[in-house]
């Protein structure tokens, strides 16, 4: 999803957590990256955010438009045009708002964090509630950086990453900082967080991690990214937690939070909203207990998935892998094991002691082979009544060619 022209992107039969915020009342807008699909119907002001400014790629395929290899036909450029920044508001036009080329690739989070600042502040004179989604351009890859704001970081003059996100920090600081001056830190639930593990075979553009694999992997450097939630007087400050708590979690989280605890099991049936319904099955779970410090993690596993491939599941302190890019990176070949792999994660987080003792879990173990067949099944029936929505975009290439035999064969 996200390639420039693409038909795949965020469905109108989908919705958003702006569009459910907007049940409850809140002023809703997406300032930064959207990589939901660059056409008109899948924009984030077409699906409930009052406001948008951004950019709709991974940041370096902006990149794409500089490239002197790039064709520069008409033929070409109407068919795979790289858009630039664009903004718009809900049920107004979308405005061009530039190239997003590598000059502005320098300042355009201090775009983005204007833009957050003057919806806050805006919100707040109209005594509205709001939802804001700030996507930093930061720390995608590639780093382009203002001259005199090299140099900051410790590690090396030649570490532009580095300076990137000391440069992010500042930005998250004034962010923070604009919540103290408009009096609304107390009221306000701040996440931060980040959509995918490190880019390590880019390093050091891609940062680092501790963990094993890259972005683009089911390993779990891979999935686990940071997250810090705050909420004062709400949230007891500088607890840590060893819970599994997923992205979809947050949609449930803050449904809760404005008072529709039940709206997952409602979106089964189909919700009305804005002459539509939505009729939906979210695999999220409110973690309003567990970040207020009053219950557990109501998520007890976690399905990973390579694309479209069930590569494994979480369950507790288990992590049974069915299949894996043995090597760690994003371009490898997924493997599918001979059978489950089991690794207890709590005690080896790093999965460094892949081989003999995974094998010897697997024969201890195998009980826990048991809860886990049982939630996956579960998780497999309910494409039954809630199929995937869209064809995925990926290139494989074994099924392309069955697809052509089958042709040939009706031919």
């Amino acid at each position: 999803m996200g390639a420039a022209g693409a038909p795949q992107g965020l469905s109108d039969k989908d919705p958003t957590i702006a569009q459910i915020l907007k049940m409850a009342g809140y002023a809703t807008a997406q300032f930064g990256k959207n990589h939901l699909g660059d056409r008109e119907e899948h924009l984030p002001h077409r699906h409930g955010f009052d406001e948008y400014f951004g950019n709709l790629y991974h940041l370096n395929a902006n990149e794409d438009p500089e490239d002197p290899d790039r064709p520069q036909s008409k033929e070409f450029q109407d068919r795979w045009q790289v858009r630039g920044l664009v903004s718009g508001t809900a049920g107004g036009e979308t405005k061009d708002e530039g190239p997003l080329d590598t000059e502005r690739m320098k300042t355009i989070d201090d775009e983005i964090v204007a833009k957050t600042s003057d919806f806050m502040e805006r919100q707040v004179k109209a005594d509205k509630p709001f939802f804001v989604w700030h996507c930093a351009s930061r720390m995608h890859v590639f780093t382009h950086m203002l001259d005199e704001r090299r140099g900051v970081s410790r590690a090396s003059e030649a570490d532009i990453y580095g300076d990137g996100l000391a440069e992010h920090d500042g930005h998250v600081g004034q962010l923070l900082a604009k919540l103290e001056e408009l009096g609304i830190t107390e009221d306000t639930i701040v996440v931060y967080t980040t959509d995918n593990g490190a880019y390590q075979y880019m390093w050091p553009e891609g940062g680092t991690s501790p963990f094993r694999g890259d972005k683009g992997t089911t390993w779990e450097g891979g999935v686990r990214v940071p997250c810090v939630v705050r909420y004062p007087g709400k949230i007891p400050a500088g607890q840590v937690s060893s819970a599994i708590v997923a992205m979809e979690d947050f949609f449930m989280t803050f449904a809760s939070l404005v008072g529709m605890p039940d709206i997952g099991e409602k979106l089964k049936k189909g919700v009305e909203h804005d002459g539509k319904t939505y009729k939906v099955h979210l695999d999220g779970y409110d973690q309003t207990a567990l970040f207020t410090g009053t219950g557990p993690s109501t998520r007890k596993y976690y399905f990973y998935y390579d694309e479209t491939e069930l590569t494994g599941v979480r369950y507790g302190p288990w992590k049974v892998t069915i299949a894996a890019k043995m090597e760690g990176k994003w371009d490898n070949p997924l493997v599918h094991l001979g059978r489950p792999m089991i690794t207890n994660i709590l005690m080896d987080p790093f999965e460094c002691q892949w081989g003999d003792v995974n094998r010897k879990l697997a024969e201890h173990k195998g009980w826990v082979l048991l809860p886990i067949v049982d939630f996956m099944t579960k998780h497999v029936m309910t494409f039954q009544e809630f199929p995937p929505r869209q064809e995925a975009m990926s290139a494989d290439f074994s099924k392309m060619i069955d697809k052509f035999k089958e042709q040939a064969a009706r031919d």
